[in-house]
């Protein structure tokens, strides 16, 4: 059965103004907006209200009430921003909080409490917590969030509305405790119908002519015969593992245990479903509030959790517990599908497929970064500096286990390419006998290579959608000294002008 939490802040935007300033708690203070010409208030702290002074008044009449009262500007950005801090800090009672403008929060609590020793404790700690922050707060749970809103804004016997009891609970409130519009609530209490008990029972037709179709939602909702969505600040994860801790750890050991026990879970659950991990996120909650974070990649999807608790071995030594970690969170922020693969009896290495060669690449991209890991595939391109792209996947070219090529395109084979292209073509001075003949020597670096053999020419022209550059001519040459290069000659000889030659790579 489903359990949700509602908190009410019942001055939101006043309690933290208190917390930045603490001078402000023994003051009576608002915020307030320009309107018009005028300043409207729009928050008073419990000071302010004790004067009799309230959300709505012109400032300048809560000035003639008391005229020590110190007015602060609002900034109507303000609840969302703090509603979205708090709902991060309020991970740690569950995956799933949502805000609740423009004072609330929604936690979605199914399966949670047991955690804290059940919903007592459970509700005791978040009302705790938060009001040592210095907020002012009622949190209530419920089987529907109708009823826990309704309880926490407007008071019962108990802050726990027990599993089925929605009902009970909410006969003796008034209509806006409903959440209905302001002029429903108005036309309930014109026709003197003040507590829910009055209309609960009334059939729906009626309900719904006279007071919408939204009223009849709202009380659907709130005794459970209709779904009401949220929508979570932080979506959960499909693969997440939750680590709540009785006691702070405060050492390395106690996180690498942590860790481990989390590794096993979600590989159990990876494997289940025929994932395999690409990137995780290990993020641990301190009791101070502070958030430590660290994350690792893998060049191939796994569930090892074996080869995964190695990644996350060396970052790990970087998290700082300070006075305690309460809550550990193991995200697998993105999978992919596993592929499984035919083992050859024969064959003595496994190539690209060998998960041993994945897990090297991984340990050496988690430990020095992945810029210096490079792998490339065949890119449809006819000039060799541009025919080739960098690829992080071992498998990128593995569909289905089977090897296929890029887009339909291959590696040449068939014609010669040197070991060591440069990165781009470099000048050389070529001396030729006649046009269109291999050369005779070429000047490179200030040196002079004499040509012993040549091979070629091979033309590569540019795509036909490239109207810049010209086709090239390029040759395989070997000096006297048993050096071999691959140089080549852009477009063609003509009578005001010569080529240029460049060489492009190395043989040996």
């Amino acid at each position: 059965m489903p359990r949700f939490v509602t908190i009410w802040f019942r001055h939101l935007k006043t309690d933290w103004q208190s917390v930045r300033q603490p001078t402000l708690r023994s003051l009576p203070f608002v915020l307030a907006i320009p309107d018009h010409g005028r300043k409207i208030i729009t928050a008073a702290n419990p000071l302010a209200q004790q004067q009799g002074i309230e959300p709505g008044m012109v400032v300048a009449d809560a000035k003639a009430i008391f005229p020590s009262l110190k007015i602060i500007d609002d900034d109507p950005s303000l609840p969302e921003k703090l509603l979205k801090s708090i709902a991060k800090y309020c991970i740690r009672y569950t995956d799933t909080v949502a805000i609740d403008l423009p004072d609330g929060l929604i936690l979605d609590a199914t399966g949670c409490a047991h955690l804290w020793g059940g919903e007592k404790n459970y509700i005791a700690e978040i009302n705790s917590r938060l009001t040592n922050r210095g907020y002012d707060v009622r949190a209530t749970m419920a089987d529907t969030i109708g009823a826990a809103w309704a309880i926490a804004h407007y008071g019962g016997s108990s802050p726990i509305i027990e599993p089925g009891k929605q009902m009970e609970a909410l006969l003796n409130l008034p209509p806006s405790a409903l959440r209905l519009e302001p002029e429903v609530t108005d036309r309930l209490y014109k026709l003197g119908l003040r507590k829910i008990s009055q209309f609960i029972n009334m059939p729906r037709a009626a309900l719904r002519r006279r007071f919408g179709q939204h009223t009849i939602l709202r009380l659907d909702q709130a005794l459970g015969n209709a779904d009401e969505p949220i929508t979570p600040i932080i979506p959960p994860e499909p693969f997440r593992e939750r680590l709540p801790c009785l006691e702070p750890i405060v050492t390395l050991t106690g996180i690498e245990i942590a860790l481990q026990r989390m590794l096993n879970a979600q590989s159990l659950t990876l494997n289940a479903k025929g994932m395999g991990l690409r990137k995780a996120v290990f993020t641990c909650y301190r009791i101070d509030n502070k958030v430590e974070q660290v994350e690792i990649g893998t060049s191939r999807a796994t569930a090892n959790p074996k080869h995964l608790f190695k990644l996350f071995e060396e970052k790990i030594q970087t998290i700082e517990p300070a006075l305690g970690i309460e809550l550990f969170i193991l995200d697998a922020t993105r999978t992919e599908k596993i592929i499984n693969r035919q083992e050859s009896i024969w064959s003595t290495t496994g190539g690209l497929e060998d998960p041993a060669i994945a897990e090297l690449v991984d340990r050496l991209s988690n430990r020095f970064g992945s810029s210096p890991i490079k792998r490339y595939q065949p890119d449809e391109r006819h000039m060799p500096e541009n025919s080739f792209k960098p690829v992080v996947n071992l498998l990128e070219s593995m569909v289905d286990g089977s090897r296929l090529t890029v887009d339909g395109f291959q590696w040449t084979t068939d014609r010669l390419r040197p070991i060591s292209l440069l990165s781009r073509p470099e000048p050389i001075d070529v001396t030729a006998p006649i046009p269109d003949y291999p050369p005779m020597n070429f000047r490179y670096r200030n040196k002079l290579h004499k040509i012993k053999k040549a091979d070629g020419p091979e033309r590569i022209e540019p795509e036909w959608w490239i109207s810049e550059g010209r086709h090239r001519d390029y040759y395989a040459v070997e000096d006297e000294e048993g050096g071999r290069y691959w140089i080549f000659r852009a477009g063609h000889y003509a009578a005001d002008r010569s080529p240029n030659w460049f060489i492009h790579g190395y043989f040996a």
